[in-house]
């Protein structure tokens, strides 16, 4: 008998990628959606979608027959977003959701956290036990989410576990697009030294830890960090970028300290008008905070393995771009 897969963030590019591979798996698969019209052409795979908001009511009995919720909705890095929204959707809209999923005994959760909870990483690699650093609201709406979780697991016995994602790249991917179009315009400018550390994972490696956590009993009341196998620094990141797209790597630097000066005074500027800024604080994050992970845990109590290196993932991703003349 097929199981039943409950997905929000369906829409997303994480969620998309998990939506097809447990359709293709043979599940029934329904999707949380504020519209049809958002659905992406996913009601081609013939999932089921459920019309509901995570930051108002939702269907009573959406989550009836249900075997497992993937939760990957979450209010993303946005400057034109007041800061109670992200609270609203990370933190109150998932709870609202494991109040769902508890009073219709479902019989795995499976929540979509990240590594941002932990902030900047002084003494590497961190691992789980590392403690709650969050730098800014959408961090900090994170990891109370991820908290609530957990909380449900203990109070309740509600079977969940929390899955903590890398930057993730891949296919499809237009978060990291910017660095790609701007190194291949030839304008990208590093600001500081590039020597922090950024740790990816691939798309397809990502969804494979979330089945694994799906299926593990050991996994459940845990969290698990899923990355890449290595971290490489900024700079390292952005001299690959650069071979594979056949471009000069880029060279010279903008100084750390006024680039934030300028951060300062455009979301000055900018915030009130309800304008996302071109450049902002929490934007310089990808130039001075350090993400260095340990993946062992996974790899002991999953058998998680990354599949794709690094190079072969920033490869494919180039010629995703290149074939939907993105860059």
């Amino acid at each position: 008998m097929s199981r039943t897969t409950f997905v929000t963030g369906a829409t997303g590019f994480a969620g998309n990628h998990l939506t097809r591979a447990l359709v293709k798996r043979g599940d029934r698969v329904k999707v949380l959606v504020r519209s049809q019209e958002k659905l992406n052409g996913l009601l081609d795979l013939g999932v089921e979608p459920v019309i509901g908001d995570l930051t108002g009511e939702l269907p009573e009995d959406m989550l009836a027959g249900v075997d497992t919720v993937f939760h990957l909705a979450a209010a993303f890095r946005s400057e034109d977003k007041p800061a109670d929204y992200f609270f609203k959707v990370n933190t109150e809209g998932t709870e609202r959701l494991l109040e769902a999923a508890y009073r219709c005994g479902v019989s795995r959760f499976v929540h979509c956290s990240t590594i941002g909870v932990l902030g900047h990483i002084e003494n590497p690699p961190a691992d789980e036990k590392a403690p709650y650093n969050p730098h800014d609201h959408y961090q900090m709406s994170k990891m109370l989410g991820e908290q609530r979780a957990l909380q449900f697991y203990r109070d309740h016995g509600l079977p969940v576990t929390v899955v903590r994602p890398g930057s993730i790249y891949g296919p499809g991917d237009m978060r990291l697009h910017k660095l790609f179009k701007a190194i291949n315009r030839q304008i990208f400018r590093m600001i500081g030294k590039g020597e922090n550390h950024f740790h990816l994972v691939y798309i397809k490696d990502l969804v494979n830890g979330f089945l694994l956590a799906e299926e593990k009993d050991e996994a459940l009341g845990e969290v698990f960090i899923i990355c890449g196998e290595q971290p490489v620094q900024v700079k390292e990141l952005v001299h690959m970028i650069a071979d594979i797209l056949g471009k000069p790597v880029p060279r010279g630097s903008i100084p750390l300290g006024p680039a934030m000066l300028a951060a300062r005074a455009a979301k000055k500027v900018f915030t009130p008008l309800g304008i996302n800024p071109p450049i902002y604080p929490r934007r310089l994050d990808f130039f001075i905070s350090s993400r260095y992970f340990s993946i062992e845990k996974a790899r002991r109590m999953l058998g998680y393995q990354p599949g794709v290196d690094l190079l072969t993932g920033l490869t494919r991703t180039v010629e995703w771009y290149q074939q939907h003349n993105l860059i």
